[in-house]
């Protein structure tokens, strides 16, 4: 029987040397140049009535490289060069499957620096990594170990706006299997004023990261802004030093997140959620960076990719279920609920803390759903008002 693995990227930081530094940042600007060239090379077809695929840009990038005036895209690995083009090709199949935007064109400054090599672009062994190219390995910090005997399949290289140099390995874990089945199971609330509230009555307080360091970063913000427009070293690094304040907030935020929904999923069979959309919510100007650091978006990721990890059930109940205002002991629902109300006594006499009620809702709407597959029907207190509200478990977002 072949057991398939689960794929998993471990992600190093690395400290090249001037060489290394060098060409990775010719091999950045290659990459960047031939994804605007094909992406032109696309949407001008597009105008003509044509299509354009991989392959057909595969060859336009022969034909380039013979050129004289781009002749410099053979001075560097022509791995990352065909990865770009094949991650051209995913981005407009997303984009005619309707899951994401149309491709824009990259930016020198804005675009995210990075380069992917396959097999054929690395060497990987005795524990170090050569890229194509390259004559020495990769001086990486090795945090931690890869699964013993990891063969990786891909590497990506990038730079972050701090200047931090990173590798990422794919590499196949087989550490990674389903957990014993158990029969708990949790509804989850999301908020500002509390991170998560669980069904189980526990509250986990909203660690704020962004706050901790606002004032750090305003100040950065502020220096940047009266260095001149252009290419200047001074400029350079004050925008470094914005970066490296914003680099520390992410990295806490995402390190709080991995820990918490690690937790969530070695105790719970069945995770119930609330299927909200974010995007639309940081759209409101006075909640939207409290909405932003709590990143409910991110946690959600996670919590999902984790659960198909451990055979665990990620389940998100429609986002117009009136959970705050459902009664989780009688059923009745209550005409209003302001967000400034924290708790509430129900007709029956039961008095609800509004995020644990909430997060009990969730539980029972997301425990019904599993059962019969059907919408559920939230009974209103006041006789002859009954609305639909449809649970449903959205498509996994790519």
């Amino acid at each position: 029987m072949t057991v398939n693995h689960v794929k998993r990227a471990f992600k190093y930081r690395f400290y090249p040397t001037d060489a290394q530094a060098a060409e990775l940042a010719r091999t950045f600007g290659c990459v960047r140049k031939v994804y605007n060239m094909a992406l032109a090379a696309r949407i001008q077809a597009w105008t003509r009535q044509e299509r354009v695929n991989y392959n057909q840009t595969s060859a336009m990038l022969t034909a380039w490289k013979k050129t004289e005036e781009l002749a410099y895209l053979n001075d560097v690995s022509s791995v990352p060069l065909q990865q770009t083009l094949r991650h051209l090709q995913v981005a407009f199949t997303n984009f005619f499957g309707k899951r994401a935007k149309y491709p824009r064109f990259k930016s020198r400054k804005k675009s995210r620096k990075s380069a992917e090599y396959t097999t054929s672009g690395f060497r990987f062994r005795n524990g170090q990594l050569t890229l194509a190219k390259m004559s020495e390995p990769l001086d990486i910090a090795w945090s931690r170990a890869l699964p013993e005997g990891a063969s990786p399949s891909t590497v990506t290289v990038s730079l972050d706006a701090a200047g931090r140099w990173f590798v990422s390995l794919l590499c196949e874990d087989p550490s990674i299997k389903p957990l014993p089945a158990t029969d708990t199971a949790v509804g989850i609330d999301v908020g500002l004023d509390h991170l998560l509230t669980l069904s189980t009555g526990e509250k986990i307080a909203n660690p704020r990261h962004e706050r901790r360091d606002r004032a750090r970063l305003a100040k950065a913000q502020r220096e940047l802004a009266r260095k001149a427009e252009g290419e200047g070293a001074n400029r350079a690094k004050a925008r470094r030093k914005a970066a490296r304040i914003h680099a520390r907030i992410t990295d806490r935020r995402r390190d709080g997140l991995h820990k918490l929904t690690s937790k969530l999923v070695r105790e719970n069979q069945t995770l119930v959620i609330e299927d909200l959309t974010v995007r639309n919510m940081v759209k409101n100007r006075s909640l939207a960076r409290a909405i932003s650091d709590a990143a409910w978006s991110e946690f959600r990721s996670m919590l999902e990719y984790k659960a198909a990890w451990y055979g665990r059930e990620v389940i998100a109940v429609d986002r117009w279920f009136p959970s705050s205002k459902l009664c989780s002991a009688c059923g009745a629902l209550q005409d209003k609920m302001p967000l400034s109300v924290r708790t509430w006594t129900c007709d029956c006499g039961t008095t609800h803390d509004r995020d644990v009620n909430a997060a009990q809702n969730l539980l029972g709407a997301g425990l019904a759903l599993t059962v019969c597959g059907a919408g559920v029907r939230a009974q209103r207190s006041s006789p002859g008002r009954q609305s639909a509200m449809k649970q449903k478990t959205p498509r996994r977002e790519s």
